[in-house]
């Protein structure tokens, strides 16, 4: 081969070289694969919605929010949340919470949690009342009552009226739903049944009754039997000197 063959032949392994370079290092490197997704946090999933911020703050203040995260993530049931937004505590009437203990506040904030996983349409099937965490594991206690019209879903604590408004968040475990008013259960701001009548004192006697009964009521009837015997014997003396005297 001639000098220019091979230095043809040079230029062509080179350019050859140089393209393969170019193709592997233009190559994108691959995203690294998504891994396990993270604990379920009721309170993150309730920032990101936002309009959910005095609502939080009583879920953190009460630790429902570390029972909630606790039963979603170390157990197999599901929940299901109602979040009123800050409108909704802003339309209450002024001293609401202040009046509740913190035992009270903690049966409020559970009373807006259902301790199963119910879709918006499983709402329509749902056997009532609905049992919440609040008190006892009875459904009777702090009950929840619901009817559906429709894709509506009304909510009734027998203080309470609302409705759900929107779909916060569901992924099959945990459904949380927006409410536009704080759900307030009869137990803790029903009326309470009137006190009982207290009993009626009984009569006491009086001291003048007491006086009259004692030892200077018996005297008076002592003196009269006295002055009755007396009298008696007046009468048996006259007739004796009567009888002296018819006689002389």
């Amino acid at each position: 081969m001639t000098r220019k063959q091979h230095f043809f032949a040079f230029s062509l392994v080179l350019l050859f070289l140089l393209n393969c370079t170019n193709t592997v290092v233009a190559q994108p490197a691959a995203a690294p694969a998504p891994g396990p997704p993270g604990p379920t946090n009721v309170t993150k999933v309730l920032e990101k919605a936002g309009q959910f911020t005095l609502f939080i703050r009583l879920l953190k203040a009460t630790s429902v929010a570390d029972q909630i995260n606790h039963q979603l993530n170390d157990t197999n049931n599901g929940m299901t949340l109602f979040a009123p937004t800050d409108n909704a505590f802003s339309s209450l009437s002024s001293g609401t919470l202040n009046s509740l203990n913190d035992q009270e506040k903690v049966a409020l904030i559970q009373f807006h949690v259902i301790p199963t996983y119910v879709s918006l349409s499983q709402f329509q099937t749902v056997s009532n009342p609905l049992r919440t965490n609040a008190g006892d594991s009875s459904r009777f206690e702090y009950p929840l009552n619901v009817t559906t019209f429709g894709n509506s879903v009304n909510i009734s604590s027998g203080i309470t009226n609302t409705s759900v408004s929107g779909t916060v968040y569901t992924d099959g475990q945990l459904a949380v739903y927006q409410v536009d008013k704080v759900l307030l259960p009869w137990d803790l701001f029903g009326a309470k049944p009137p006190a009982p009548a207290p009993s009626p004192e009984k009569p006491k006697k009086k001291k003048a009754d007491a006086v009259a009964d004692g030892p200077d009521g018996k005297a008076d009837d002592s003196s009269a039997m006295s002055l009755m015997t007396n009298i008696k014997n007046a009468v048996v003396f006259a007739h004796a000197i009567a009888a002296v005297i018819f006689l002389l």
